[in-house]
């Protein structure tokens, strides 16, 4: 008999119940019922109203959050050893770079922070502001940058230990139109380059769909997993991809997907994979 070794999910949630200041009369059920599986060099977008948790899940994915109840494992192991032991990097919507370091040294600081010597790390560093194409930038000091160069220094900070998953919260959320659709297709790069697992929070469809395997829809708070749709959009996404029939098709079924959470006010019922 051949022993099968059953795959690690990048990320495994189940029965996940987040409630905030729970017992109290200021008890808010923020999550019910999550499940969710995430493979190995997936892209998974989390999309829903304002306040479905989505930004909740995703802390929670990180071990910022302690979940209620439910279970939360990052490569097969609990979120808090995951944590401990860095399998995952995060970038936010603000940059969040230290003013008073240089690009480089920004990148630097969680290799510090790992017992990184002093010439490993910078050339680590150096290796990352050339995979978002900021090589000519080390020496400078955030301020001097755009908010998209800002924010490619955070994504490389984040990749610099060479985690296997990324955790995203609407990274470009603050970024104008056409910066947004660059720093979108740079992502894609970077990730493909890296092999990369993503968990990826937004408020757009467009991006959703763009980024995507597969798209999460969640309802209201409290928050469920309603659908789950998958991108299949064929080949390398480009600026072509965007002008796709199938592009807008996917687009469409998220929108409609949304818009039934917001006339039902809750869960459809759909299973994850």
């Amino acid at each position: 008999m051949t022993n099968q070794v059953a795959a690690v999910h990048a990320v495994e949630i189940a029965g996940l119940n987040k409630i905030f200041n729970a017992g109290k009369s200021s008890a808010v059920e923020a999550l019910v019922d999550v499940d969710l599986r995430i493979a190995p060099g997936e892209f998974v977008s989390l999309i829903g109203p304002s306040g479905c948790g989505k930004s909740t899940l995703l802390r929670l994915i990180a071990n910022l959050l302690e979940p209620s109840s439910g279970t939360v494992l990052v490569n097969g192991k609990p979120a808090a050893t995951a944590r401990q032991d860095q399998d995952y990097g995060m970038a936010f919507q603000q940059s969040g770079l230290f003013e008073w370091r240089s690009v480089v040294r920004n990148i630097e600081l969680p290799l510090e922070l790992k017992g990184w010597d002093k010439a490993k790390r910078r050339a680590r560093a150096l290796e990352m502001l050339e995979l978002v194409k900021l090589g000519d930038f080390a020496s400078h000091m955030p301020w001097q940058l755009s908010g998209g160069m800002q924010q490619r220094v955070a994504i490389a900070r984040a990749l610099a230990a060479h985690p296997p998953l990324l955790l995203m919260d609407e990274p470009f959320g603050a970024l104008d139109e056409m910066t947004r659709e660059h720093m979108q297709s740079e992502l894609l790069q970077i990730c493909a380059r890296t092999s990369t697992t993503v968990v990826f929070v937004t408020h757009s469809i467009p991006e959703a769909v763009y980024l995507s395997n597969r798209v999460v829809v969640m309802s209201p708070r409290p928050g469920r997993i309603t659908e789950i749709i998958d991108v299949d959009l064929g080949g390398e996404r480009d600026e072509g991809t965007r002008e796709d029939s199938a592009f807008y098709g996917r687009i469409t079924a998220v929108r409609e997907a949304l818009r039934g959470v917001e006339m039902t006010g809750g869960a459809r019922g759909i299973e994850d994979r």
